[in-house]
């Protein structure tokens, strides 16, 4: 592949300028995460700033990327707090690192192809779904102003449905039409946007934000683990490490760098784990590489791994900020459920896009099986119960899928 030189001349001044606008635009969906799910947003903060660095120091510091909160976690942990509690949630997602550290090891051993032989599209497509589609009640109950279970009125039905509806709107309306920089970052202006009609409408309270100190440690959560939480949630982790790999090899389309070969895929991959786990010990949602970073750079042809070391140090920053923590927690749920609502759609559509762009043929027999047993598993919530010991979920849709694929036979087979 043809290289671009980076100028490593480049004053230290335009690096730290070129790192905040790194953070700005991965800032919207990396405080989002934790915002949907109930954790600390200064500990996404943090997780995301040490999870850079450290994969920075895995990788050589040689691949551009910037890893903030995952989405496709969120659904899992909203329903793993519900089900075990936040300890027991933070210890799960500790433990998915094992899954990205067991695909460096492959990686490493048998080359890229491995991973994709055992989660091919048929596999990986109708997982991402589930992950999008599970919890899809809890946006809705959210956006009519209601607890994600829907047993609670926490805002009137009509004042919710108005300022969750200018959320979403300004949200499409951002991604659709907007141009250049303003396009990278349609959720922050959804948010923005409902917001500050939740403030019209006298939804939002100041209060704490006034009383809240201006620098403050997070909240560190000690983990606890329990093998019931730790198996729903390792299968959740199949869909962003070969997220990964697109990943990776997207941003070396971009600066005209195989990362694949040099560092290595299998470095790439396990200074993700390596961030994941951190984030997991701490409190923090996982991280995973962002394609908004891809498409920041994308534009300003800035390819410079220094700049992430920046964009990581100004999250680190961020995280100890009382008051800056203070006003995230102060936005109402309607904001977020009008979020939501497009943004769990949004999962699912990529699952059904991976189906697409790999011609996944449905009316095969195998690959019809495959789909259809994980979407009704998943959406139906079945459950399977071992001596107290469950899976259900993406965990058992994850499991079914890697199953079905291994052992359905790959063509039709005719009398």
């Amino acid at each position: 592949m043809r290289e671009i030189p980076i100028q490593s001349a480049e004053p230290l001044w335009r690096r730290a300028i070129s790192g905040a606008q790194i953070l700005f635009v991965a800032f919207g969906a990396l405080v989002l995460v934790p915002l949907l799910t109930g954790l600390n947003p200064s500990l996404a903060l943090l997780g995301a700033g040490v999870g850079t660095l450290l994969f920075q120091l895995v990788t050589g510091r040689q691949v551009p990327i910037f890893l903030g909160s995952s989405f496709a976690f969120i659904a899992p942990i909203i329903f793993s707090i519900q089900a075990w509690g936040v300890p027991a949630t933070m210890g799960a997602l500790a433990c998915v690192s094992l899954v990205y550290f067991a695909f460096s090891g492959l990686v490493w051993k048998h080359g890229a192809d491995i991973v994709h032989r055992f989660m091919p599209p048929v596999v990986v497509g109708p997982i991402i779904m589930i992950i999008g589609l599970s919890l899809a009640a809890v946006a809705v109950n959210m956006a009519m102003g209601r607890s994600g279970d829907g047993k609670l009125e926490l805002v009137p039905y009509g004042t919710a449905l108005t300022v969750a509806g200018i959320a979403f709107g300004v949200t499409v309306a951002v991604a659709v039409f907007a141009h250049g920089f303003l396009r990278l970052v349609p959720i922050l202006a959804g948010v923005g946007a409902g917001y500050l009609a939740a403030i019209g409408f006298g939804l939002v309270d100041f209060a704490k934000v006034a009383e809240a100190p201006w620098f403050a440690l997070p909240a560190f959560v000690t983990p606890s683990f329990e093998w019931a939480a730790v198996l729903f949630m390792l299968p959740v982790a199949l869909a962003p490490a070969i997220e990964h790999v697109g990943d990776v090899i997207a941003i070396g389309g971009v600066t005209g760098k195989d990362y694949t070969e040099k560092p290595g895929l299998h470095r790439t991959l396990a200074g993700d784990g390596l961030g994941v786990l951190f984030a997991g010990l701490v409190g923090g949602p996982p991280i995973t590489t962002y394609s908004e970073v891809t498409g920041a750079l994308t534009l300003t042809k800035n390819f410079n791994p220094a700049i992430m070391t920046w964009a990581a140090g100004f999250a680190i920053v961020f995280a100890f900020f009382g008051k800056f923590n203070a006003l995230l927690a102060s936005i109402p749920v309607p904001v977020m459920g009008g979020i939501m609502m497009l943004l769990f759609g949004s999962v699912a559509s990529v699952g059904l896009n991976t189906l697409i762009k790999a011609r996944v043929d449905l009316d095969e027999p195998r690959n019809l099986v495959i789909v259809s047993a994980v979407l009704v598993f998943g959406i139906g919530g079945l459950a399977l119960n071992f001596d107290g010991l469950a899976l259900q979920g993406v965990s058992l849709c994850g499991l079914v899928a890697v199953v079905l694929n291994l052992v359905l036979p790959s063509r039709r087979v005719r009398a």
